[in-house]
């Protein structure tokens, strides 16, 4: 079933199986569970949070997560990489759903909503994975719960309580409903025809205003050192080792040739396959030479430096291994000295490294280096004095844009209170879903609320699209026919059903969080 499941893990149809099932393996199957003496979710061990004083247990709450987590991976056919799996946010979903299950469960028993057996077997006969040829088929049933290491009667307590889940909330759904004004509303915003005036401000239009004290400065400086922190610096002195220069002394034998050969056989690749040692050895032996070489040189360096770092002589280093000590003056990570130019895990191990402490060995394309800090500088704030130029170029950027959000805000409250201003116009323009609004840009946010609003009204804030704020205002609407509406007011508001019952459901379940006292475990740790 699985492997039939996997071949079709693009399908539509397959995924929303797999939702059935894993909203009915996880959602509620830890809510019996292991009950305690509360009777929901008690479990033994510790807790993953506690609901109005009921516990979802640790152990609840790492089934739910690691249930979830095999649904993903069963779907996909893989593991499921660290970084999906937080994007997705499998911790969090699974306990969040366990306690959106436990409040929502104890509603319905308040509610009095019950659920007979036959309901319970008749939801799982329905569900798609249990069937066969259209038909519930027994054998498919407890195959699939043993591949999910489940009893039938753990299965069935969990399918309880997910059809009483169901009615509860099917019971709320039925409560919505849409009203004639809701529809017309619907209506005209997909129908009626708009022009804005605004009024806009960047914070280029207004950079030439702002004024800047020292004491404007001073605080921006404290506020932000790390804009204008110096960075850290070292000087170095290093000696640097070439194994190519010791190459001529070393010697492989064929037994080493023959091993290098089979270790990296992958290199000797021809057009018609690996290429036989025979043919290939000479390039061999160079090669095996050359690591051995490297091999010995470190191992040199590496000993020497071990018998001489406490002494801290980079000199007396250098005149064991017969090397010349070279020297760089001060420089940063993003600035490197000339020499050390793309050596990245030189300059690493140098910014590492206490003043007059010695490092290495560290082995790169050029060599192998011994180093020792010569000097260090530390990363500093300098004084406003030195570096004025650079925190008025940035005070005077903040402080435009603080200029200009002030501006708008202005406008806004002006529009909202129908004072005359100095506008533009956008022009007609119907609503769109992406929020496209001529000569402004693209805002879902400022068309939602456009389009809820009359002529001469203004949202009380400007809303900021790019780097612009704008505080509008509805210069005149052009109304759809109302005869029209009439002729399609109920269809439109079996349109708008489904979405007003689901906004009705998810506050009703906000509600009871927001009733509900919840403690979270705060050592566990949730993606988000």
């Amino acid at each position: 079933m699985l492997g039939i499941i996997r071949k079709q893990k693009e399908s539509i149809i397959i995924k929303i199986v797999f939702v059935i099932i894993v909203l009915s393996f996880v959602g509620t199957i830890f809510l019996v569970w292991g009950k305690g003496s509360d009777g929901i979710g008690g479990g033994k061990g510790g807790f993953a949070a506690k609901v109005n004083g009921t516990r979802i247990s640790l152990e609840d709450y790492q089934n739910a997560y690691q249930r979830i987590r095999t649904m993903y991976q069963q779907i996909y056919g893989q593991s499921i990489p660290p970084e999906m799996e937080k994007m997705l946010g499998l911790k969090k979903v699974a306990l969040d759903g366990l306690i959106d299950n436990l409040l929502a469960l104890k509603e319905a028993k308040s509610l009095g909503i019950k659920v007979s057996k036959d309901e319970i077997s008749a939801s799982i006969e329905a569900m798609p994975v249990f069937q066969k040829d259209g038909k519930f088929n027994f054998d498919q049933y407890q195959q699939m719960l043993r591949s999910n290491r489940m009893t039938p009667k753990d299965f069935e307590g969990g399918q309880e309580a997910e059809v009483i889940l169901k009615k509860v909330r099917q019971a709320i759904k039925d409560k919505a409903a849409v009203t004639d004004a809701d529809a017309l509303a619907q209506y005209k915003k997909e129908n009626d025809k708009l022009e804005l005036e605004y009024v806009a401000f960047a914070p280029a239009d207004v950079a030439a205003e702002v004024k800047l004290t020292d004491a404007d400065l001073n605080e921006y400086l404290q506020k932000n050192p790390n804009d204008f922190k110096t960075a850290e610096k070292v000087a170095l002195s290093y000696i640097l080792l070439d194994p190519a220069s010791q190459a001529a002394k070393t010697t492989v034998s064929d037994e080493e040739i023959q091993t290098f050969y089979q270790k990296n056989i992958d290199r000797w690749q021809g057009k018609d396959g690996i290429l036989p040692l025979g043919e290939v050895k000479e390039k061999v032996k160079a090669e095996a030479i050359k690591q051995k070489t490297a091999k010995q040189v470190f191992e040199l360096a590496a000993d020497t430096l071990y018998k001489n770092i406490k002494s801290g002589d980079l000199n007396l280093i250098a005149g064991v291994l017969k090397q010349k000590v070279q020297e760089t003056p001060l420089f940063a990570a993003n600035a490197p000295a000339p020499a050390l130019a793309g050596e990245a895990a030189v300059i690493k191990k140098a910014l590492e490294l206490k003043q007059g402490e010695l490092g290495g060995p560290v082995e790169t394309a050029k060599g192998i280096y011994i180093l020792k800090a010569k000097e260090r500088k530390a990363a500093t704030v300098p004084a406003l004095a030195e570096i004025k130029g650079a925190v008025e170029e940035k005070t005077k950027a903040a402080k435009a844009v603080e200029l200009a959000k002030k501006k708008a805000d202005d406008a806004a409250k002006q529009l909202s209170t129908k004072a005359a201003l100095k506008t533009q116009t956008t022009g007609s323009f119907g609503f769109s879903a992406k929020g496209d609004i001529p000569a402004i840009g693209a805002s879902p946010e400022l068309v939602e609320a456009v389009f809820k609003l009359a002529v001469a009204q203004a949202p009380a804030t400007p809303y900021k699209i790019g780097n612009r704020w704008y505080a509008v205002r509805v210069k005149s609407r052009t109304e759809a026919p109302k005869e029209q509406f009439e002729a399609t007011k109920e269809e439109l508001k079996k349109k708008m059903l489904p979405k007003k019952q689901e906004d009705a459901l998810a506050e009703w379940a906000k509600g009871l969080r927001d009733k509900a006292k919840i403690e979270l475990n705060p050592n566990i740790t949730l993606d988000k």
